[in-house]
């Protein structure tokens, strides 16, 4: 067995290492947001299908010998495709769908590789059920979970704290290299070991279980759904997650960890999977996460998202484990779980974004999970059937209460590859209206016609802009911000000056327009630049910026590219001598002042803390948000200015904190 266990060990864990490896690399690309993962699970689901479905028809239509020499044939093909570095040449402009950027540049960079890693488990399984009429090769599909577990358990403790990204590549590629030989090895050994009567003939042909009866289509559709049920709630809940944190490799691989953990239970023995137990764990967890499904308080809501999750995945794949095929069919078997993989991921990936105006994708999913429920236990008893009945009543309920709170409360909703972003319209005791992603505020406006040049939300008079605003020369100002939001900061514009904004996602833009009036009114200059803001920068000659801000977000997540010293380097270049950074650090769980404090010091510039508690005491004005910004500059007159002196505490990095690069970030040392 060690001859066709070593591959699938070595190809499943090469498999899921290369997954956060290529995502991690072309995250700041895309401006580092929830959706880049989960496009990139689309492909890795859609890759896995043809892996499968590659294994499926060669196993029934060719002969051995014919298929082991053409799979050999792509395996020393796709060695000359090493390594999988991306090509900055996919880098986009600011102009094109992401999505489908993302899947070409993935196709190109990895497509063969992965497709081959792909078809290993199912293939050598049902070369070791061929040559040895083995009733029960299915352990090797949990061993090849394990692997994909075990890489994913060692990228973030053991790679991405120490290993840059660069080198991360290039390793894998040289021990892809070993996994091809060592596949080589065993195709050739499993022709060699067999007799001409069996090398010329299909390996689904004949054996021990030749007489067992085909699964109907309804049996396979219902492998289908329930792997397409798991599949779909892991990617609706990774990206709640890291919508609100941060689209961090660690982050995506805590809810896979907990998916491919369930596959291992279910496959390696009946015994983990205890049917009366899940059952009733499944119906209690679908309400639950229903009802929690519009909660901020993530400290409470991530360990009910997970519990629910290995909960409902343990059910979905507790059930296909009980209803495996005879291994004649086991290709054919895996084939419509890849698919079902596969159409999960591509109803949240793709889908979704597209016909959904929120994120209610998550609910829908609950709720669909607890209707698989109900059909599930339809034949146990009536009392079963009438409890899961309440369950998808409940389910419902909750998730229609989460999806009434994002329609009921908005004036506008809009949808896109990169945000959710909706209008929500306050009237006592001062009418505000703000811009709001997911449920962080962006930026908001005074609608009363007097007041609709007050600073309001993040930008308030004794938040860090507003004091380094009324600090600097009374000079025509030239500022530009990463990051538009609904303009809010524009109230500090005067006439002569200009305000430069870049910013990734285009309905920002269109709605800053549409819902408030800083943009058309303001007595500056207002220039707005498509595409992220760090590539935009990139390609710029220098702008000798006053001030440059960086300003953008992702819900409450931050897109930590912008905080490298490779970014770095790009804003002096657009900075004035004696100019302003500025930073946004206002965060629930993430602490960026380590990171800009050893920024800043690399380059003899001083980093200067600014809190206002303001819009967080009783009775303030409810437009004024609590902040906390950072200011990094080398002028010293501003820093001794009234208005900053009395409000800013320095700030240095902790001893021996790492510089964050392209190629190296750990955000485990910044959680708050």
């Amino acid at each position: 067995m060690i001859l066709y266990a070593a591959p699938i060990f070595l190809g499943a864990f090469l498999l899921f290492l290369v997954q956060p490896i290529i995502a991690k690399q072309i995250l700041p690309w895309f401006g580092g947001s929830a959706a880049v993962w989960a496009t990139c699970m689309v492909f890795f689901q859609m890759a896995l299908l043809l892996g499968y479905a590659y294994a499926d028809w060669t196993t029934r239509r060719l002969t051995h010998r014919r298929q082991v020499v053409l799979h050999i044939a792509l395996l020393a093909l796709s060695l000359l495709l090493l390594p999988i570095i991306p090509d900055a040449a996919w880098k986009p402009a600011g102009n094109e769908d992401p999505a489908w950027r993302i899947l070409g540049l993935l196709a190109v960079t990895i497509g063969l590789p992965y497709f081959l890693l792909s078809t290993t488990s199912p293939l050598m399984q049902a070369w070791f059920a061929w040559r040895f009429h083995h009733a029960a090769p299915y352990r090797l599909f949990a061993l090849s979970n394990l692997a994909s577990l075990l890489a994913l358990l060692f990228y973030p403790v053991a790679i991405e704290p120490w290993v840059t990204t660069a080198t991360q590549s290039v390793s894998w590629s040289v021990i892809y290299g070993v996994f091809a030989l060592l596949s080589i090895a065993t195709a050739a050994v499993s022709i060699r070991n067999a007799g001409a009567d069996k090398v010329d003939v299909p390996v689904a042909a004949g054996g021990r279980d030749a007489d067992a009866v085909k699964p109907g289509l309804g049996q396979q559709l219902v492998w289908l759904t329930l792997a397409a049920m798991a599949s779909f709630l892991l990617l609706a809940v990774t990206n709640h997650i890291c919508q609100n944190v941060a689209s961090l490799p660690f982050l995506w691989i805590l809810p896979l960890t907990l998916y491919l953990a369930t596959f291992i239970f279910c496959f390696d023995h009946p015994r983990w999977y205890r049917r009366n137990i899940f059952l009733v764990l499944a119906a209690v967890a679908l309400p639950v996460m229903a009802w929690y499904s519009d909660s901020l308080d993530l400290k409470v809501a991530i360990p009910i998202y997970l519990g629910g999750l290995f909960v409902c995945c343990m059910f979905c794949h507790g059930e296909l484990s009980q209803l495996k095929p005879a291994p004649r069919f086991l290709t054919t078997y895996y084939l419509m779980i890849s698919l079902g993989g596969a159409i999960g991921g591509l109803l949240v990936g793709l889908v979704a974004p597209h016909l959904l105006s929120g994120y209610f994708e998550l609910g829908i999913g609950l709720v669909a999970c607890a209707a698989l429920l109900l059909y599930r236990t339809f034949r146990i008893a009536w009392w079963a059937m009438l409890g899961c009945a309440a369950v998808v009543g409940a389910t419902a309920w909750g998730a229609g209460k989460a999806i009434d709170y994002q329609v009921s409360d908005s004036r506008v909703m809009m949808r896109n590859f990169y945000s959710v972003l909706r209008t929500r319209e306050y009237t006592e005791p001062v009418p505000f209206r703000s811009m709001v992603h997911g449920g962080i505020v962006h930026g908001g406006q005074l609608l009363d016609p007097d007041l609709r040049f007050a600073p309001s939300s993040y930008f308030g008079p004794n938040s860090g802009y507003g004091r380094m605003f009324a600090s600097l020369p009374d000079a025509p100002r030239k500022v530009g911000v990463i990051g538009l939001g609904a303009g809010s900061i524009i109230a500090y514009a005067r006439k002569g000056d200009t305000f430069r904004f870049y910013e990734i996602n285009p309905q920002v833009v269109e709605l800053a327009r549409r819902e408030f009036t800083f943009m058309a009114d303001s007595p500056a200059k207002i220039d707005v630049v498509l595409g992220d803001g760090r590539l935009s920068l990139e390609r710029e000659a220098s702008q000798q910026f006053d001030v440059l801000a960086m300003d953008a977000f992702s819900g409450d997540s931050i897109p930590l590219h912008l905080l490298t010293r490779e970014a770095m380097t790009i804003y002096l270049r657009h900075l004035k001598p004696g100019g302003v950074l500025a930073f946004q650090a206002t965060n629930r769980f993430i602490d960026i002042a380590p990171v800009v404090a050893s920024l800043a010091a690399e380059h003899g510039l001083t980093a200067v803390m600014i809190s206002d508690a303001a819009g967080s005491e009783e009775g303030a004005d409810y437009w004024i948000s609590g902040t906390d910004q950072i200011l990094v500059t080398s002028n010293r007159a501003l820093l001794e200015s009234g208005m900053i002196r009395d409000a800013g505490k320095a700030i240095t990095a902790p001893a021996g904190f790492r510089i964050w690069t392209d190629s190296f970030n750990n955000l485990l040392h910044v959680l708050k």
